[in-house]
This record gives C-alpha cells, structure tokens and sequence, in this order.
C-alpha cells in the first residue's frame, strides 16, 4: 500500500514534462492518454514518487494503484500553482523489472468547469510530470523514453458531462512515444492538502417510472459516481444519466441543474460503459456528479447486477454530531453534512451538479459551521491560498476562487460584491476562533489588508443622495453588490438591478466595518499596533456612516427581517439599541407566521440573534417551521441534503434550482452553539445552552481541536437536567443565570421548573 506524504518536493527535477497526444482536432475531446515507462532496480527500500499533471492522474506500479487521492492532483489555478503528490511506493516496487502506467484525463486543466462550463481553460494539452527517487536519487524520469496510447478503454473523459469506458480495450497494442515539452517547473508545489477519497457507499435499488424508464434510486443525494458490477457478454452497453431528483410526475429529469446558456455542452453526467465478456466492476476515475438517481438503459442481463453509489470528498472527518427529540430536526442536521460532502471536493464549492465554483460567499457564511462539522480546516486553508491568487491588483477578490470563468458578464463586471469579498477576512477568523492557530492570520494578512484598502477606495466615492452624509468617507454605495441575496418575496434581478442604480450601502457599509473590526482585533494578535489602530478607526467610522444612512438615531424601520439581524449581528447597534432592534426584528416573524424572509447572507444569524435577546421561543418556532419558506419544508419534502433556495420541490412537485448547497446548512450551527450551546473561541470555551421543551432533549457533541465538548440537556417531570462535559477549564452558563467555573470533566445541572 503506497502512502501519500505531505510537503514534498524533489532537490532536483530530472524529469521532463512529457505530452502524450499525437497532434489532433482541438475542437474534440480526446480518448484518456496511458503511459508506460519499464524500468529495473536493485532495491526497492525509501522509494519516493513525485508526480503531477496537467489535467489528472492515476498511476498504477505493477499492478496496483498509487494512493486512494482520487481527482488528483486537485483543482486550483494552474496558471499560477500546480501541486505535486510524494507517495512513498517501497512496498509496490520488486528488486528488477517493474512497470509504471499513468492514465491522463481532462479534469478541471482542459475539461468542463465553473458557471460557463468553458473547454480548456488552462490549456489544450495533458502532460506528466513524475520522478521516482530512491534514497534520494532519480531511478525513474518522465522523459523522451515513455511510450503513450489513446487507444486504451477510456474513450471519452469529463469532469462535468461524465465518462465513456470500453472494457474490450483494456489490452492495448498500439503505442507510440511522447514528446517532450517546455512546461518548467516554477509553478510546482509541494504545500499541503487534503486528499479527495472515496467514503461512503450505497446500494441503488431498481424502479420503474410511470413514463417506463429505469432509474436506480440510491437513497442519498451525494457527490461522486456510480461503481457498476454485473456479468455481460462482450459489447452489451449500459449507459447511466446521473440526477438529484425525479419530477412532479415520478419520472428521472435533470432540469433543475439545468446552466441554459451560460453551458452550451449541458451538464448530462453521463456514465456510459461497455462490457467484457463475464464479470463487469468498473466506476470512473475522471469525472464526478452529483445525484440521488440514475437513469438506466441497457441491453444486458440485470438480474445479479449492483449499482453503487461511492460519495467522494476531500478526507475530512466528521467531528460535529447532534440529536434531539425530534426526527425532521435530526435529519436537516444530517442533510447540512451531506451537503457539506457533497461540496468540500479539494474546495468549498456552491453545488456539485451545475457550477462547481468555489464562490466565496458560500464560504464566508458557512465556514463557522462547518468547522464544527468536519475537520475541514486544511480544505479550507488551501483555499484560502487561491483566494490570494485571485485577488486583483487594486485589492479586489474575486467572486470564485479558483477563478474559473475569464471572459463572462461575471468575471469582468459582477466582481468584488460585499459579503463575498469579506470571506477573505471571514474565513481566516473562522478558522482561527475554531483552532486557535495564529498562523492562519498570518499567512492571509496581506490579503485582507488589501480588501480593506480596496473597500477604503469605494467609499472615496459616494452617490449624489448620499453626500450630505457627514461619514461618506467610510459609505460604501459604489462597486457591484449581491445585496441580500435569495430573500424569499424578492426577485434577485430587481435586487441587482437596484444595488446597480442605488448602491447597497446597508449590506456594503455593515460588512465594511465587520472586516475593518476583525482586522483590527487580528492585528492585536499579530502584534501589529499600528495597524490596530487603523483599522478600528475605519470601524468607528464605517459604523456612524451605516447609522447615519440606514438607522434613525439607531432605530431600524425595515419590514425585512435582514435589516435588523446584520446590524444586531454584527455590533453596529448601541445600548438597549440591540434589544429593541431584536423585539422588532421578533414582531416581524411572528407577523410572518413565524417565516423567515431573510436571504443568502443573515439567514445563519437569524435564530441566534433571536435566542441571544430572550426570543428562543421564536427561534424554536423557525426551527421548526414546516411550511415554505423553513427549513422543515424541505426535509418533509424528502430532501436529504439542503436546497438551494427554499422552495427547491414546489408543492405541485415542480423542481427547480439545486437540491444540493450547503449555505443554509449553517443553521447546523446554531444546533451546537445555540441549543446546545458550545462555543469555543481560540481555546476559550464556553457552553451556554439555550433548550426549549419543543425538541425534548438535545445532545450535541463537538470534536474540537482542544478536545471532545459533549452538551445535552433534556425535559425530565418538572425539571431541567444538564449533563455538560469538557476537556479544558471553562464557563458553563444556564438558562436560570446561574454560572460555573469549571475544570474539565464531567458536570450535572437539574433546574426546577
């Protein structure tokens, strides 16, 4: 078994970068490329290969497959970064000959990617890099010496549209050499990240829609492919569309990830594999979906077949668990952890089905959970690292990194929108109050410290309505602005066209300063006084512009829920001005029917901002909401991972949008925060349970970087009864007031009711 090793890069490159193809039609996509390269040794002991692509690899040695990194070597901007893997393969090589096999796909260097789909976004080629090193020396290179072919069984390849195989190749005759080419070494990387790997597996099961189709059904919405196990005779053909869910009418559709114009090839996900004679095992290597069914044709005998759905995600493992009294509850926390899965493939992305793209805002709201989650803190490292590859000149971060959509309306216009930007600043403070490592700040500092300067320039110019603002100079109303993105009663066009015309200093202005105050405090931990002060300064002042402009001497008059959680959120209310703000923001809902109208950027804070100012009531109440929109109504609906917008499953059963975004899984947060109320602030913790006779009891259970934090609390007669336990010294503090200086250990609490 060979292990992948981190960190790791040759002393010395000797190998050349070697291009398999023969020249070929651009326009068409290619057969996968095999490479072979026999060699002999005389031992086999601290053997090391370095290896990486452009496009991706497998490599099998004699037989067996180099490491389980599935999709590697991962995605980022090749232009400017391309990782190498180190796997020590000692126990793989034999004392003389060997042979080493690479298989080359298109993945995200030439294949189908981001919000347009585009072709060949990085190049039009597949090329190899590899050296195997034994005690440090080179005993293998890629160079002139490698034979290829494209006449293997991979005939078609592609990370987005899926995979055709022909198992009647799998023996291939025809070889020719490659060529050597000029791709240098300098953008080579040995850093560290987390593998992509196979996890979970489900067995699909056989139905028959009403229009007569075949569809395997797997019971989990995942992210991943199909592994496909059956006996045949030779050219039977099976072919398999991928999709989250069945229509209104009970039939196979895809329509709801459905990109239109903005993909020209469509997104079919399609498996599509021809058999061997006898026994058939085969799932792709270079393509992923995202899916719960599949549609199924066929001429070969199904009666002993298995279809298997693998999930594939970066190696993380689930360190946030949760349960209570009620089931609908329990399974929204697990469809938050599916989505997240389903999203965390080597980066954060918004969907596994239709765009693919590590949109920042995603992330920015949804890190603090996921955190708590799965250990996803080295996912998001690595991605922080293409955020500051995708930062512009003048301080601009782009809406999606790594960037994947050069030349659309997206890429050169709609960039740089508040809430999305801020993730730059978000993020690294949501991994550091969740690990309590510095270095994270330290190594994005200069990132955030050029948003905020690229936000200081937007504000230098302010709209003719708002110039009588005594604190212009802190407003920001200029640039492109999401606003409050997918409020539900609001039309997101309307939204964008408004923010165009009017500016959106609410969302702007408030995120302006939530980044400046977080700058400040990291500066205070970087030791980097100077900065301190400028940056609470820009604060101070961003606050009494966003008071000035969106407040009445700190009164909100709003009748849409946001308006009052960003600015409770965030601290830009003074006083008993949060509270009042909060018994407002609590008339609003219950006027609503207890419906949230908040959008894409407050939702994650509504119920906290709610049970933080004595309406838990009400936050229970929202919790609990069944009906559109709510977070119940999906799960009722059968959902199995959270939706892209509230109302994903009409109730005529018309589908639309994502069933697969993990954003408003961030309530999941809540759940362990604010139920059950742990709370850790770089090594600083704090359980502070908020319980409400509605669930009857809650357990939550986070294992965190200081240790396991478990928090449950239950309804027994007339008593309330807390079973707390910690691994560090910490405050408990109960819905009674009562507060403990604790020791770790384990802690009981009854209060009378």
């Amino acid at each position: 078994m060979s292990m992948l090793l981190e960190n790791r890069l040759p002393a010395r490159w000797a190998a050349k970068w070697i291009d398999p193809e023969l020249p070929h039609d651009k326009e068409q996509r290619q057969p996968a490329s095999v490479l072979r390269r026999r060699f002999t040794v005389d031992k086999t002991e601290n053997a090391v290969l370095y290896i990486t692509c452009h496009g991706l690899y497998e490599a099998v040695l004699n037989g067996q497959r180099v490491g389980d990194f599935v999709l590697a070597p991962g995605t980022g901007d090749y232009a400017k970064r391309l990782c190498v893997q180190a796997y020590d393969v000692s126990d793989l090589l034999c004392e003389g000959e060997n042979e080493l096999l690479v298989t080359l796909g298109d993945g995200w260097y030439r294949g189908s990617v981001g919000v347009d789909g585009l072709c060949n976004y990085y190049g039009e080629d597949v090329a190899l890099l590899c050296q195997l090193e034994i005690d440090g020396e080179a005993v293998l290179c890629s160079d002139e010496r490698w034979e290829a072919s494209q006449s293997g069984p991979t005939r078609e390849n592609d990370l987005q549209q899926g995979e055709a195989y022909d198992a009647r190749r799998e023996t291939i005759a025809e070889w020719h050499f490659v060529t050597v080419r000029d791709y240098r070494y300098e953008k080579l990387c040995g850093e560290s990240f987390v593998p992509i790997t196979e996890h979970e597996r489900f067995e699909g099961k056989l139905l028959t829609t009403p229009n007569g189709e075949t569809v395997i059904d797997f019971g989990q919405n995942l992210a991943g492919y199909t592994e496909i196990r059956l006996n045949a005779k030779a050219g039977q053909r099976i072919t398999l569309w991928h999709g989250e869910t069945l229509d209104e009418q009970g039939n196979f559709t895809q329509k709801n990830f459905d990109p239109g114009e903005r993909n020209k090839n469509g997104i079919p996900q399609k498996m599509e594999y021809i058999c061997k004679d006898g026994e058939n095992v085969w799932k792709p290597r270079f393509t992923i979906f995202g899916f719960r069914y599949a549609k199924l044709e066929t001429d070969a005998d199904l009666t002993d077949a298995r279809f298997t759905a693998i999930a594939v995600y970066s190696d993380m493992a689930q360190t946030g668990f949760f349960e209570c009294g009620n089931a609908d509850v329990n399974r929204l926390f697990e469809n938050s952890l599916w989505s997240m899965r389903s999203n965390f493939c080597d980066v954060p992305t918004d969907c596994p089905t239709r765009e693919r793209a590590g949109w920042t805002g995603d992330a920015g709201v949804f890190a603090p959970t996921g955190l708590m989650l799965m250990d996803c803190a080295p996912v998001l490292r690595k991605w922080l690292g293409e955020c500051r590859l995708a930062q512009r000149e003048d301080g601009l971060v782009e809406n999606i990194a790594p960037v994947n959509n050069t030349g659309s309306m997206i890429s050169n216009m709609l960039q740089g929108s508040a809430g999305w930007g801020d993730a730059c600043v978000l993020v690294p403070w949501a991994v550091y109050e969740a690990t309590g490592d510095r270095t994270i700040l330290e190594e994005n500092y200069e990132m955030m410290r050029r948003w905020l300067a690229f936000c200081g320039k937007r504000a230098s110019k302010t709209r003719p309505h708002n110039l009588l603002n005594p604190y212009k100079k802190y407003l920001v109303d200029e640039g492109f602005h999401f606003g409050e993105w997918c409020q539900p009663g609001v039309d997101n066009m309307d939204v964008m066209k408004k923010t165009m015309m009017f500016g959106a200093p609410e969302v702007a202005t408030a995120y302006y300063f939530k980044s400046a105050s977080l700058l400040s405090e990291i500066a205070a931990i970087l030791g980097k006084q100077e900065d301190v002060k400028k940056y609470r300064e820009i604060a101070e002042g961003a606050k009494k512009a966003y008071r000035h402009c969106c407040t009445k001497n700190g009164a909100i008059k709003s009748d849409r829920q946001c308006e009052y959680v960003r600015p409770i959120a965030f601290g830009l209310l003074d006083g008993e001005e949060a509270q009042t703000a909060a018994d407002a923001l609590n008339e609003l809902v219950v006027k609503n029917g207890c419906h949230l109208n908040t959008g894409f950027l407050s939702t994650p804070e509504l119920c906290r901002v709610l049970s933080e100012h004595g309406h838990t009531d009400t936050a229970y109440r929202l919790l609990l909401q069944t009906e559109c929109p709510g977070w119940l109504y999906a799960v009722r609906h059968g959902a199995t991972t959270i939706w892209e917008t509230w109302d994903g499953v009409r109730p005529d059963g018309t589908v639309h949008d994502s069933l697969n975004h993990y954003s408003y899984g961030a309530i999941s947060g809540w759940l362990l925060d604010g139920v059950c109320g742990i709370r850790l602030h770089a090594g600083k913790l704090t359980v502070k349970p908020q319980p409400h006779p509605s669930l009857g009891f809650a357990e939550g259970e986070w294992r965190s970087p200081v240790g396991t934090i478990r928090s449950a609390w239950r309804y027994e007669n007339n008593r309330l009864v807390f079973e707390i336990s910690v691994p560090v010294p910490a405050i408990i503090e109960l819905p009674n007031g009562e507060t403990h200086e604790v020791n770790a250990g384990e802690h009981r609490y009854e209060v009378l009711l």
